[in-house]
């Protein structure tokens, strides 16, 4: 009568420990903004460059296996490039592959009167395409070298601070 009692206590062991390594193996793939690359490091590593994402970035979530990411901001943000307003969500989400950026939520443009969301940016070759659904824009992926600051985008007055926002912000 021990032996079955045994092999059952052995089988449950055995299921437990196989719990706790797929658990371990599935959550590995999460890269938090507490592992040495930043959210910028990991635009750039998609082929994007940083200037997709303001300054003010304070953590970062991404599932390795699937692309589906999770950028948190210190608070909302919104700036104006040449014609357009931007607005950024204190929380923006989507999936990232390699020059494919899509299924975004908290990121809108403004256009002549409407806010549209920004579905999708796709890089081809030296151009970012900004996809909000029914139509897109294109722009030289150079206008985006650099992070923007809330407030006042690439036009900031300070450009020295601009330049210590792009190279200070460590998420």
């Amino acid at each position: 009568m021990g032996l079955p009692f045994h092999s059952r206590s052995i089988s449950s062991m055995a299921v437990l420990w196989a719990t706790f390594f797929f658990l371990a193996l599935a959550t590995s793939a999460v890269v938090n903004a507490d592992d040495a690359r930043t959210v910028y490091e990991v635009l750039q590593e998609h082929d994007f460059p940083i200037g997709l994402l303001p300054g003010g970035v304070t953590s970062y979530e991404l599932d390795e296996s699937t692309g589906k990411f999770t950028v948190h901001l210190n608070s909302s943000c919104s700036y104006k490039i040449d014609s357009y307003e931007l607005k950024y969500k204190s929380t923006i989400e989507g999936v990232i592959a390699k020059d494919k950026l899509s299924k975004l939520s908290g990121i809108q443009v403004k256009v002549l009167i409407l806010w549209l969301s920004i579905a999708e940016v796709i890089r081809d070759v030296d151009e970012l395409q900004f996809s909000v659904g029914i139509t897109s824009a294109d722009f030289p992926v150079r206008n985006f070298d650099e992070c923007p600051a809330c407030g006042c985008g690439f036009d900031c007055k300070d450009v020295n601070l601009r330049k210590i926002i792009s190279s200070s912000s460590s998420y």
